[in-house]
């Protein structure tokens, strides 16, 4: 019997440096969030500090993976929140994300190796504050509860998606969504 689809949501970030710790706390509210509304077995949520190779290794293989992530752009809008795919802006790393090495250089690395997930989408959210210590910034904060919701949105229409295309399918197998 064929493997449920793999669905990895990837919070990246460091909770110890204020809105860098966007990704991790939009993990744990969906962790709460699932208490009383269950994720499908498939998905995984998993904390990361952003290295290429953990991250490569935690959506290697996925039909879908979703990547939340701090940003710093200048301007800076705190709490803004930008949705790219797998052709988003990582030839910058530093314009996407608060780690000078990580998600940029692990999605091309992904693609030059054939190790993308099927589909990648990365919700990156500016901060305010990436400073030493605890706790997101008011504007960062407020975007938490939002963002979970869309990312479980996201887990749903994917899902859906897939269904249809095995409904429509006459083998039974699942055709590619194409993204």
């Amino acid at each position: 019997m064929k493997a449920p689809p793999r669905i990895a949501v990837i919070g990246v970030g460091n909770a110890f440096r204020h809105d860098d710790g966007i990704g991790p706390a939009v993990v744990r509210r969906l962790r709460e969030r699932a208490v009383d509304r269950p994720l499908p077995p498939s998905v995984a949520l998993v904390d990361s500090d952003g290295e290429t190779g953990r991250l490569i290794s935690v959506w290697e293989g996925a039909e879908l993976a979703i990547v939340i992530d701090a940003a710093h752009a200048h301007p800076g809008h705190p709490g803004r929140v930008h949705r790219f795919d797998h052709e988003g802006p990582y030839a910058r790393p530093a314009a996407t994300s608060s780690h000078g090495l990580g998600l940029g250089e692990a999605v091309e690395l992904s693609d030059v190796l054939g190790r993308l997930p099927d589909r990648l989408i990365v919700f990156a959210v500016e901060g305010a504050d990436a400073s030493l210590g605890t706790g997101l910034s008011p504007a960062v904060a407020a975007v938490v509860d939002g963002l979970a919701e869309t990312v479980e949105a996201e887990i749903t229409r994917h899902r859906d998606a897939r269904a249809r295309n095995t409904d429509h399918h006459s083998g039974g197998e699942p055709r590619p969504t194409g993204g």
